[in-house]
């Protein structure tokens, strides 16, 4: 079956079955490795990608529920790493083995999207359902608190 919807800003056509997770249409059918598979379960945050602005586990989410709708992977965010949360990443060196980096980076995004000056308290509740095997959490509330004063300044 063909399911329409608009991946990145742009139109997607996946010819999958329904039930099909959308990580899979994702990486293996329309070629974007940005969003990775971690637990298969939602449980870990490492396959977080947007569904009409929601964060929202890929691995879990059947391709039938996706149509019509808009969904953006960590590829949305910029393709030379000039945006605010990319640039705040690298200056805190948040990265280590890079399982959990693109859901990490998309429920930042989430955050920042509707909270342009979150707490401590409100960005660990945002990433709270997002495990990091290498305990980056100090560095990812740090980039996330540096990317929300650039957003300000912008």
């Amino acid at each position: 079956m063909t399911v329409d919807f608009s991946i990145n800003g742009k139109a997607a056509k996946a010819n999958a079955e329904t039930d099909t997770p959308l990580l899979w249409v994702i990486r293996d059918e329309l070629g974007l490795t940005g969003t990775k598979f971690g637990c298969g379960a939602a449980l870990c945050g490492a396959c977080t990608v947007h569904v009409d602005g929601q964060p929202t586990r890929s691995c879990q989410t059947p391709l039938s529920s996706v149509a019509g709708k808009k969904v953006a992977t960590v590829e949305s965010l910029s393709k030379d790493n000039s945006h605010p949360l990319q640039v705040a990443w690298i200056k805190h060196d948040v990265p280590q083995c890079g399982y959990c980096q693109s859901g990490q980076l998309m429920s930042a995004a989430a955050l920042l999207a509707k909270n342009k000056n979150p707490s401590d308290a409100e960005i660990d509740q945002a990433m709270s359902a997002n495990l990091c095997r290498c305990g980056t959490y100090v560095r990812v509330r740090a980039a996330v608190k540096d990317a929300a004063a650039m957003m300000r300044k912008a």
